[in-house]
């Protein structure tokens, strides 16, 4: 069992940017698939990205490529969103997911713990 929360988020105008941190109880925190989704009123949760137990591998929603940065440091248990550039389009409820087996996965199904969320407003 983990457990997940997420700080971080805030109102931010267009164009700038913030950097989200997920903060996971255990100790074998790199044996965890990590990823970040967001959910906006109304529609499903959104896949943002995700990042293997080693961090080696990273993959991302087109809608966020070049934009947003994935990491994690498994010494502090923590990963990491950083996010520039932002949009109105991004402002949603971001989530925080962890996944017990290895390997990168795009399906929030995939994943078996989640953090309450942390709001991220971008204002035109």
């Amino acid at each position: 069992q983990v457990q997940l929360v997420e700080s971080g988020g805030g109102l931010v105008q267009a164009g700038g940017s913030l950097r989200l941190s997920c903060a996971a109880s255990g100790r074998t925190f790199n044996g965890y698939t990590m990823g970040w989704f967001r959910r906006t009123p109304g529609k499903e949760r959104e896949f943002v990205a995700s990042i293997s137990g080693s961090g080696g591998t990273t993959i991302y929603a087109d809608s966020v490529k070049g934009r947003f940065t994935i990491s994690r440091d498994n010494a502090k248990n923590t990963v990491y969103l950083e996010m520039i550039i932002l949009k109105p389009e991004d402002s949603a409820v971001y989530y925080c997911a962890a996944r017990n087996f290895a390997g990168t996965r795009t399906s929030a199904s995939a994943y078996d713990y989640w953090g309450q969320g942390t709001q991220v407003t971008v204002s035109s």
